[in-house]
């Protein structure tokens, strides 16, 4: 699976929409840039609502998404770009959201073997905003092209963030 700086996501012969980072894309990912990290990344589960959407049919281990569920982005702390149980003193981000974003999320291991302070957290594969609006580092499909995708994801997928276009050489 590609994606490219025009935010085409190509996956098993076929072409999807996606938005990127609202900054763009970048080899040096950082804290709050808003920029999609350059690279290739293994899938590593998928999160998701069930009391709004069907379990994803997928090859990669899935987990029920809890109004408990945040994700560290608080660069000093030990639980840095790792999942984690609300309420949490440090920085985070809430999995449980009112909008339809993290509906469905796919973790990536971007900066998590081990995580380095201040080179990224909570980048992910999820639901796009109606306007394909840049996001803050993710990348984002609308939620039928998700799911679809999804079914032929398993443990060996990559997702391959690259800058230029999908048709360069």
């Amino acid at each position: 699976m590609t994606v490219d700086e025009t935010g085409k996501l190509t996956f098993m012969g076929k072409k999807y929409r996606a938005a990127i980072g609202k900054a763009g894309m970048t080899p040096h990912k950082s804290e709050g840039d808003g920029a999609s990290p350059i690279g290739e990344w293994k899938l590593r589960y998928v999160m998701y609502r069930a009391d709004r959407v069907p379990a994803p049919k997928t090859g990669l281990p899935t987990h029920i998404i809890t109004p408990e569920d945040g994700w560290c982005d608080a660069p000093s702390n030990s639980h840095y770009n790792r999942p984690v149980r609300l309420p949490f003193d440090a920085s985070h981000e809430k999995l449980w959201r009112d909008d339809p974003v993290y509906d469905v999320i796919i973790t990536l291991d971007h900066n998590d073997s081990p995580a380095v302070t201040g080179q990224g957290s909570a980048i992910f594969i999820h639901i796009a905003r109606p306007n394909y609006e840049g996001t803050e580092g993710c990348i984002a499909l609308a939620r039928n092209d998700l799911y679809e995708i999804l079914a032929g994801c398993d443990t060996a997928t990559r997702l391959c963030i690259k800058a230029g276009k999908s048709d360069q050489a």
